[in-house]
């Protein structure tokens, strides 16, 4: 019994990496990670974007780079 709850566990612990390692931090749509995981409602795909806070803040800061080296004397900070 406790091999199968393992068994289950390791299961959707490599969905849930998949999911958010694999696809969402490289940028595939949520819609396509959800048709990938056979959800049938993308609310249950949006729990796993919710882990991505961190990827987040390192595009609004990749994004921040550009503008800013494209932007001549811009003043942002």
């Amino acid at each position: 019994m406790i091999l199968l709850w393992l068994i289950k566990l390791t299961f959707h612990i490599a969905r849930h990496t998949f999911a958010t390692t694999v696809t969402l931090t490289n940028g595939v749509p949520i819609k396509s990670v959800s048709k990938m995981l056979d959800h049938k409602n993308l609310r249950t795909t949006q729990h796993y974007a919710k882990v991505l806070d961190r990827k987040v803040s390192d595009d609004m800061r990749i994004l921040k780079e550009k503008f800013v080296f494209s932007t001549p004397n811009s003043k942002l900070v």
